[in-house]
């Protein structure tokens, strides 16, 4: 297989990502709105820490959020998976053809095609536990075997993070399926164990159920571990 570091036109395929090689621009088009979107076909909640926003969309209500939207000059959306039942230790739901992200891709590129759709791979909205991957017995991330589960959910996302590894087992997995030059990852190289996810995750219900996630997120202030994970 070619060096992936090689292989960039999945990086501007879509107008949008094109954009977004820009350097030095800030407009409407370089934002990305975040759609949490549940199993509950008629769902409209609010999100308590995120006054003003919803909390939960459901696919029966979805085209009529997103028309306004993109009558005021909306170019890209990101989707977070919240299902309402189903969860287990590996996060098995995660890519069930009937579940909310595949059902919403589907749903967005019939009927706006220009919209440019990021998908949000992780687990923890998948999980029992609320982490973001397998776990070891002795509640630590099994990172191949995460690394592994996340490829294949990324893969079922295309046809319609974060952990080290991922961002290059995704990308191996989109050539080999023959969509690396149609796809863009947008790699959470530098996360950080930050209080400002709160609010995501009340919305997207995937808080931890035990300890946090600073074992595999960077501590806010470390920039010499950031430029590493970079």
């Amino acid at each position: 297989m070619t060096d992936i570091s090689s292989i960039l036109q999945g990086g501007y395929n879509h107008p949008t990502s094109r954009l977004w090689q820009s350097e030095r621009s800030l407009r409407k088009a370089s934002l990305m709105y975040p759609i949490f979107i549940t199993d509950i076909p008629d769902a409209e909640e609010n999100i308590s820490s995120l006054p003003g926003q919803k909390r939960r969309w459901g696919i029966n209500k979805l085209e009529g959020f997103l028309k306004p939207l993109v009558e005021k000059g909306l170019k890209s959306l990101i989707l977070f998976g919240v299902p309402t039942s189903g969860k287990d230790a590996t996060g098995s739901k995660a890519d069930d053809p009937d579940g909310p992200v595949i059902l919403a891709i589907k749903l967005i590129r019939n009927k706006f095609p220009e919209l440019f759709i990021a998908c949000d791979v992780c687990l923890c909205e998948y999980t029992d536990h609320g982490h973001c991957g397998y776990l070891n017995e002795d509640g630590t991330i099994d990172n191949l075997a995460s690394v592994k589960r996340i490829a294949e959910v990324a893969i079922k996302y295309a046809k319609a993070d974060m952990m080290d590894g991922r961002i290059k087992a995704i990308k191996e997995s989109l050539i080999r399926e023959k969509l690396g030059n149609k796809v863009l990852l947008m790699s959470y190289s530098a996360k950080f164990a930050s209080s400002f996810y709160g609010p995501f995750r009340e919305a997207a219900n995937s808080a931890p159920t035990f300890g946090d996630r600073k074992c595999y997120q960077l501590p806010p202030n470390a920039r010499g571990l950031a430029r590493r994970a970079i």
